[in-house]
């Protein structure tokens, strides 16, 4: 079989036991790989007894068909999980070399359970795994646990890690990957299931190669795209992920001061302009990769300084920046190397402090709660201190690091109704108010709050993808068509997610769906077309939704939180129009082929070939 290594690691380690399992071809044909293969074995061995920090949680890691094959941005793989965060399903999505390696060593994914009774690593290098003791480096962060782990194996090794918020099972703990560049499994705090198990890190190193049906039409077919794709996404190489942000704070989908601001001058000063003019010092790309959005900054003095490392993105800008009110782009890099240092999302812990700022505004935190932190609207110094707490679970720190959520509940008072979150996670800095394609996503989305699980905003601007039935941008507002617009989105980002593709290689249109099954036909000569291919980003949206119905989720748990609902922001060029939720979500299920209750039918899953989640 093309594509594949076509097996897979088991790792047992309350038994401290490592297997080789096959994946049939039925098995990949049907889950194609990274979210969908996850997806299967989350399904089988995960469900409502299953506290997502005891051993018998799993965290499944799985490549894609086009990992380690040269296709262009596919040096990713995915994560799934029980959610310690939210309790349902939870996934992240990451780039950098770790994939690639996973894929060269000889092994298309990786599913742990279990817990080791003492602190462990593992080490997969070309066909071999072993389970190893990881003492020395318990209680250390992630980046000296790296230098340690590269030399206990391989300096070219690609190391999946946690740090000390993993250690303590936070609920926003991430899993940095740290090798040729620095990436994060952030979202749905799987790095506290990591951490629930003993397992500080997963390292791998591969050099096999991956067997393709037509190689020498598969490397003449990317050098043809490749011009192309480095002429679209030119803008977002140079300046990044944020090059775009002052845009969209004039198009009203940049949040501020917790969700509350239309307009904000600051923007001007954490942009990617700024940031390429001021402290940029390089570019980095994963691996495979040849738009690099990645930011390298140096920063020699000041009271962050000096830092040399990985810069922020346009997320972490929106909430450590946007969200906080910050706009000095030291104390937002500086929290965002902290970050990644103690292993924690960016983006939940950016809104956790937002919106602890605004518990303070309120009243509902004091001084001596901050144990002396001056918590208020844009202070450097508040949210890089906070973030030292977040990380080391320090004071208020601990609960902060739980998320908005729980923090919320042990405010109590009106904390709910200011606490930005759906399924509790927090939102992406994307505004659900100004693109209704987002609201739907972020209310349905199995994980919670993600932009990421339609990636539909550019198609209510500009952007357009025939192929899949989206013939012209859909206008903004219009009820009629978004609900179906955003599902076929959903489908397209779940196979992708599976594949795995980047979402930046959509940007400029650089790459097509049509390019997607090209790719895969020539790696793997299934001879798969557009409606097939969408066929299984479909049926990956509806596992997900059913692990989540499972756990007992509906309709109910498909809401944006009472701010987006409720608060109208001013400013020019802003609508004051919100979104009608109830509508947006009937038209949605109905479109899904969903009872009104959010729950798909047998109907639907039978035409899925998910005939074995149907009730009885």
């Amino acid at each position: 079989m093309y594509g594949y290594c076509q097996r897979m690691l088991r790792v047992d380690l309350s038994g401290r036991k490592v297997e080789t399992q096959p994946l049939e071809e039925e098995t990949i044909r049907k889950y194609l790989g990274g979210l969908g293969l996850g997806l299967k074995f989350l399904h089988e061995e995960t469900g409502p007894e299953t506290d997502p920090l005891s051993e018998k949680n799993i965290l499944a890691a799985f490549t894609g068909p086009c990992t380690a094959t040269g296709v262009p941005t596919s040096g990713r793989h995915h994560l799934v999980s029980r959610s310690p965060l939210t309790g349902l399903f939870g996934g992240s999505n990451v780039g950098g070399s770790w994939a690639v390696a996973c894929k060269r060593a000889g092994f298309d994914g990786v599913v742990v359970n279990g817990k080791a009774d003492s602190p462990v690593y593992l080490w997969i290098h070309d066909g071999v795994a072993e389970i190893r003791d990881a003492r020395p480096v318990w209680g250390k962060n992630t980046y000296e646990t790296t230098d340690w782990l590269k030399k206990q194996t391989s300096e070219k090794a690609t190391v999946a890690v946690i740090g000390q918020a993993g250690e303590r099972m936070a609920g926003l703990a991430s899993i940095p990957h740290i090798g040729s560049i620095v990436r994060a499994a952030a979202r749905t705090g799987l790095g506290a299931v990591m951490g629930s198990k003993n397992l500080k890190a997963i390292v791998v190193h591969g050099t096999g190669n991956i067997p393709i049906a037509k190689p020498d039409e598969l490397k003449a077919y990317i050098k043809k795209l490749t011009p192309h794709i480095v002429k679209a996404t030119e803008g977002f190489s140079k300046y990044g992920t944020s090059g775009g942000l002052e845009n969209y704070e004039k198009l009203g989908n940049f949040p501020l001061q917790n969700w509350r601001l239309g307009r904000w001058p600051g923007v001007k000063k954490i942009s990617g302009i700024a940031m390429h003019d001021t402290i940029l010092s390089g570019r980095k790309a994963c691996m495979n990769c040849p738009i690099g959005c990645g930011r390298h900054i140096k920063i020699e003095s000041g009271p962050y300084g000096p830092m040399n490392g990985e810069g922020p993105e346009y997320e972490t800008l929106g909430t450590y920046g946007g969200e906080c009110l910050v706009d000095d782009l030291a104390a937002i890099s500086k929290a965002n190397q902290l970050c990644n240092d103690y292993g924690m999302d960016t983006i939940s812990a950016g809104a956790t402090i937002a919106f602890a700022m605004e518990a303070y505004e309120k009243g509902l935190i004091t001084k001596k709660d901050t144990d002396g932190v001056e918590l208020v609207w844009g202070s450097g110094p508040a949210i890089v201190e906070m973030t030292h707490k977040m990380g080391k679970g320090e004071g208020i720190g601990k609960i902060m690091a739980e998320g908005s959520k729980k923090m919320a509940a042990v405010l109590g008072r009106n904390a709910t109704e200011f606490c930005v979150q759906v399924k509790g996670l927090e939102p992406s800095a994307h505004d659900a108010r100004r693109f209704w394609s987002q609201a739907i996503s972020f209310a349905t989305e199995a994980r919670g709050a993600c932009h990421n699980a339609s990636w539909s905003h550019p198609y209510e601007l500009a952007m357009t993808m025939p192929e899949i039935g989206i013939k012209e941008p859909h206008k903004s507002y219009q009820i009629e068509g978004m609900a179906a617009m955003t599902a076929t989105m959903q489908d397209l980002m779940s196979v992708m997610d599976a594949m795995i593709l980047c979402r930046f290689s959509q940007v400029g249109k650089a790459v097509d769906v049509n390019n997607h099954v090209d790719f895969l036909n020539l790696i793997t000569d299934w001879g798969i077309d557009v409606p097939g291919y969408m066929k299984i980003g479909e049926r990956l949206t509806n596992l997900k939704r059913m692990y989540n119905v499972k756990l007992g989720a509906s309709r109910k748990d498909d809401m944006l939180p009472y701010r987006l609902q409720t608060l109208k922001r001013t400013g020019e060029e802003l609508t004051n129009e919100l979104p009608p939720m109830d509508r947006l979500l009937s038209d949605y299920y109905g479109h899904r082929k969903w009872g009104e209750e959010g729950i798909p039918t047998p109907e639907k899953l039978k035409d899925l070939g998910l005939d074995n989640l149907i009730s009885p």
